[in-house]
């Protein structure tokens, strides 16, 4: 008797604040216009948290459309996994917050920082958790309040990021999408080019550290352009070398929506048309850990993913990290 597991995604939902913060809104803050934000990014508009709006209450409402779109419960989840750069609180976790607001009793819930790749080095602990046969059900969220960490009088950083969450249900049965292949990776020797240098244990708060604006993202924008078009483009080929995929058997590539430059640059190098790479990086800008969530759930609510059909995510972040995923449409 074969009793193999094989983990899968059986429900997904998605939350963006209401508020939006268009091109012409930024050409009111800072230098810059909406035709130079555009054709360098593809971005139009994101979305930005209110005032009184937190991480974990993002990640709440995410969450409880992804357990009402697998037609379950909190009680029916046996673990949950955050993956955030930017918590409520050093601690306590968002994961825990996020628990006791769904409702879940005395299961284990953690945050994982993978930055931009967060989804997916969550995907792969929920992966292992299921396949291992220690837990039947993981809860994954992936949820940003980017706009707490932006300067917004940086230009070159300000008009990137958004706010927003996701969720997904990993369950080793059911109709959903399969987890076939992850591929990681990280390089701390590079971790300089996209980091918050103050606030941690390293440089604690101090006036100087408020005053210095050290407290906000600092990123070499031409550096990680560079490096995140190499590692997602090897990730991607080692996520369908390890199930004996092929670039055209993919229906559906889903990058991290960063950058549309970025973006365009993946689907280039693996030949893949415009038309087969879902984009949301034009309304919500680079959500980070939640970018290829929100991607994904839009696109499984937006076309009729078909049995046997295959979508390529792939991601790449601060740390650095990168990584890439594999996915197939099963009916059980």
């Amino acid at each position: 008797m074969n009793d193999k597991v094989k983990a899968r995604i059986t429900g997904l939902g998605s939350y963006l604040p209401s508020k939006k913060l268009t091109n012409k809104d930024l050409e009111t803050i800072v230098d810059t216009t909406d035709e130079w934000i555009f054709s360098r990014t593809g971005i139009q508009e994101r979305r930005i948290a209110a005032s009184n709006e937190s991480t974990s209450d993002m990640g709440t409402s995410a969450a409880q459309k992804a357990l009402q779109s697998a037609c379950l419960t909190a009680k029916d989840i046996d673990a949950i996994v955050v993956a955030t750069m930017t918590p409520d609180y050093t601690s306590s976790s968002v994961a825990a917050i996020i628990g006791h607001r769904l409702g879940s009793e005395n299961i284990p819930a953690f945050d994982l920082q993978a930055a931009c790749s967060g989804f997916l080095y969550a995907l792969s602990v929920a992966k292992a958790y299921v396949e291992a046969k220690i837990y039947r059900r993981v809860l994954i969220v992936a949820a940003e309040k980017m706009s707490a960490y932006v300067d917004y009088q940086d230009r070159s950083t300000c008009i990137l990021f958004g706010d927003g969450a996701a969720a997904a249900i990993i369950d080793g049965s059911g109709a959903g999408l399969s987890i076939d292949s992850l591929s990681l990776g990280a390089d701390g020797s590079l971790a300089e080019l996209l980091y918050v240098p103050a606030g941690g244990a390293k440089n604690p708060p101090t006036a100087e550290t408020v005053a210095g604006r050290m407290h906000y993202f600092k990123m070499d924008g031409k550096e990680v352009f560079k490096h995140a078009v190499r590692r997602m483009g090897a990730a991607a080929k080692a996520a369908l070398e390890q199930v004996g995929l092929k670039e055209d058997q993919v229906e559906w590539l889903v990058p991290h929506q960063a950058n549309m430059r970025i973006m365009d640059a993946i689907a280039k190098g693996f030949n893949i048309s415009p038309e087969r790479m879902y984009k949301t990086v034009h309304k919500y800008g680079n959500t980070s850990a939640s970018s290829v969530l929100i991607a994904l759930d839009e696109l499984v609510a937006e076309h009729q993913i078909k049995t046997g059909e295959h979508i390529l995510l792939v991601a790449f972040g601060a740390g650095l990290t990168w990584g890439a995923a594999v996915l197939t449409q099963v009916n059980s």
